[in-house]
């Protein structure tokens, strides 16, 4: 028995870990709309959220039974084929959730947990079969094919259903509301606040009390036969509450909506989902207890999990205060729950994800049926409903820390509602609908009917939900596969397996934290380039050519890592500056966001001759298309192991790389420091480049004359004297636009 002692240990061990990847994980479901619309400072929101997941623990007593036999049959297992299967779920479950912690994407903690109770009880179940001799269809004695599919149909049920709900409650609370909805408040608020709070009472207090650990079964029977009273007499308090509150006061009564709502999805995140982290280790206790009790522990089946087991509130305190304490401190939990609010944002920017084929399709597809059904309403109902759903009356200001809002409080208010409704109402019928699932669906159906996804966006937008939706069906695959994989191991290599993988799970989670940090460090880097809304235009024309010095000496040490790297055909050197190149391309475009932001702000202030900025965006996508292409035919020469450079080209790409980086350096540290350089010392280097590549094109017109120099060699050649070309003369655009503004600069000082 000491094995598993050992065993226990090391899933509650796995039990904490869990609860931390996993929260980490789900905080997005019930932080995206109180975060995304700023109702609040967030430490505010961290604390209703808090304080909602330590009630909802206490809600998931009757959630538990799902890992002990939700998915398989007990009866038919050994106790130690029983631990085998818990230790192979928690294992991949926490290396699962971990990885798609790192990459910022939601993804289910209830499909995790299902896939991988049934890939290790189905590897555990070929083990007997195969043991015994029996035919291979006798599997399916042991699996619970009954209630899994149940489960799994609804999880994937929660996709439709949950999109539908948010898309319909938004469009309709659009269209009675409008986007400028706070003078309707004042005498409708009333009753949208005694619906949104009598709608969580039904399905937080009523259908959720079924699965509490402390309410006795007489409460709840009370609670159940008196569901229309409780609704009327919720319905009619929070109405009267709320409409003197708009009456009398200056509240605004979406934010207490919003408020309660993240505290309703709060807790109803935890009663639904704590099975998915704690409720294994949980079932693997009960498992050790019940054969421990026995003469023959080894050989005792496991009936006793079979009836219902009443789950001992403390430890689900001490569960909660895990999660709690996660949310404050984990940096991945912002990861996720920033993913979901940009695809939801309601005005356009840096779209976090591209464009491929199939979201072309989908986007062109839909958009021809809403034309099609578009001719078949009545005209003065299209212009009736196109009034009332105008975007143009939202005009969103900064609330908190000067930061905008990405969406506003009616719309994060029928998110929270809508969401909290549906995960409340599968926890009172035992059912582990995936909250992940749910909130995001309703966010991105509001967002839809919303016009969020409008022509500049909706393309990016729907990669994103399809990226993150196809990251749900990879993540049951991967967890029935590791889980069964895992299960076969600890089967077999005991022991020995099992310290293999918690170190091996101990090291992965150590490398994608480090990874996590760097990737968040960059992030961080780019997003502080973007400049704020509140910024006086001199400051923001300030920001945008120091931003632009010194993106002038990313593109001077990426050439010349690029010429080192192509003389030495260093291909691994190559690859490095390959994959920067995005980050590159980012960050023009952040720089021209800015300079688009700077012009507005000049036009505001009336300045001189504010439209010569627009030069600088061309000149800057020029020279990142110029230094892309440098790149990229480096890398792929070397990469395909072409013929390397001559010794006579090294040399004279040396020299152009030479004139090319000072150029820009020059440029950089005049617009870093504001240091008058000699502009005639500048044109008279970029005079000099250009006779020199005059130069050398008659010496390489002689070596392919000559066959010295073959056909991708030489193609390579101009490529570079072409692109160091054009970017010699688009830095001087810059230092002429930069010129001007020194001269108008100096002209105000002395005046």
């Amino acid at each position: 028995m000491e094995f598993y002692i050992f065993a226990i240990i090391v899933l509650v061990g796995l039990a904490v870990s869990d609860l931390i990847v996993g929260v980490s994980n789900d905080a997005v479901n019930f932080l995206n709309s109180s975060i995304g619309s700023r109702v609040a400072p967030r430490y505010v929101i961290m604390i209703i959220a808090s304080i909602g997941m330590l009630a909802g623990v206490t809600f998931s007593s009757g959630m538990m039974e799902v890992a002990r036999k939700g998915i398989f049959h007990p009866q038919y297992f050994l106790m130690p084929e029983m631990m085998t299967i818990f230790l192979a779920v928690m294992l991949t479950d926490i290396l699962l959730l971990d990885l798609f912690n790192t990459f910022g994407l939601p993804t289910s903690t209830t499909v995790s947990i299902v896939f991988e109770l049934l890939g290790a009880a189905v590897a555990v179940s070929l083990i007997k079969t195969f043991a015994s001799e029996d035919s291979y269809t006798a599997v399916v004695t042991y699996i619970n094919t009954g209630k899994a599919l149940a489960i799994i149909s609804g999880i994937l049920l929660s996709i439709i259903v949950a999109f539908i709900c948010g898309a319909v409650a938004q469009f309709f609370s659009r269209l009675f509301f409008t986007f400028d909805y706070e003078p309707k408040m004042k005498y409708l608020g009333g009753i949208w606040g005694g619906l949104a709070l009598s709608m969580i009472t039904y399905f937080i207090l009523i259908k959720g009390a079924k699965g509490t650990s402390f309410l006795t079964s007489e409460a709840v029977d009370w609670i159940n036969n008196n569901t229309l009273k409780i609704l009327s007499v919720s319905f009619i308090i929070f109405a009267l509450i709320f409409q003197f509150l708009v009456t009398f006061t200056r509240i605004n009564i979406l934010k207490i909506i919003v408020l309660v709502g993240t505290f309703a999805l709060a807790m109803a995140f935890a009663a639904n989902d704590l099975v998915n982290f704690i409720g294994v280790p949980m079932a693997g206790w009960n498992a050790y207890e019940i054969a421990a009790a026995t003469d023959t522990p080894f050989k005792t089946t496991m009936e006793a999990l079979q009836h219902p087991i009443q789950s001992n509130t403390f430890l689900l305190l001490i569960a909660g205060s895990i999660m709690m304490i996660t949310l404050w401190v984990s940096k991945k939990s912002r990861s996720v729950t920033s993913t979901q609010i940009d695809l939801s944002s309601q005005d356009e920017g840096m779209e976090r994800f591209g464009s491929f084929v199939l979201s072309r399709i989908v986007v062109g597809m839909v958009a021809s049926i809403f034309d099609f059904l578009n001719r078949l309403v009545p005209k003065n109902v299209r212009i009736f409903i196109s009034k009332r759903l105008d975007p143009s009356a939202y005009k969103p200001t900064a609330v908190t820390s000067g930061k905008m809002p990405s969406f506003d409080l009616l719309r994060a208010s029928v998110n929270l509602m809508m969401a909290s409704a549906v995960v409340a109402y599968a926890t009172s019928l035992k059912l582990p609908l995936s909250t992940t699932y749910v909130t995001f669906m309703v966010a991105m159906g509001a967002s839809l009917a919303d016009q969020a996804w409008g022509r500049e966006s909706a393309v990016y937008r729907v990669t994103g939900v399809m990226t993150v939706v196809g990251g749900w069906f990879c993540t049951a695959f991967i967890a029935f596969t590791v889980s069964f994989i895992f299960a076969n191991l600890l089967h077999y290599f005991g022991l020995f397996a099992l310290v293999s993988l918690v170190l091996l799970a101990a090291l992965l989670i150590f490398r994608s934290f480090r990874y996590h940090s760097k990737r968040e460090e960059e992030k961080g880097g780019i997003a502080a380039l973007s400049l704020k809304d509140d910024l006086d235009a001199a400051y923001a024309v300030n920001t945008a050519f120091e931003q632009t010095g010194h993106f002038l000496n990313e593109v001077s040490w990426s050439l010349r890592a690029c010429f080192d790297g192509l003389s030495a055909e260093d291909r691994q050197r190559l690859r490095i500056i390959r994959n920067q190149i995005k980050n590159l391309q980012t960050i023009t475009n952040i720089i021209i966001a800015n300079i688009f932001k700077t012009l507005y702000m000049l036009d505001k202030e009336n300045a001189e001759h504010p439209r010569r900025y627009t030069m600088t965006v061309g000149a800057l996508q020029e020279i990142t298309e110029s230094h892309r292409d440098i790149i990229m035919r480096a890398f792929h020469h070397t990469i395909n192991f072409h013929s390397g450079l001559l010794e006579d080209q090294k040399e004279e790409l040396r020299r152009v790389r030479i004139y090319v980086s000072r150029l820009l350096e020059n440029t950089a540290i005049m617009l870093l420091k504001r240091k008058k350089i000699d502009y005639d010392y500048i044109e008279n280097q970029c005079e000099k480049l250009t006779n020199l590549i005059q130069e050398l094109d008659q010496k390489q017109i002689k070596r392919i004359q000559s066959a010295e120099s073959k056909t991708r060699l030489s193609i390579l050649y101009y490529s570079f004297l072409e692109n160091s070309e054009k970017i010699s003369t688009h830095t001087r655009i810059l230092l002429d636009i930069f010129r001007d503004y020194f001269l108008i600069e100096n002209n105000k000082k002395t005046s």
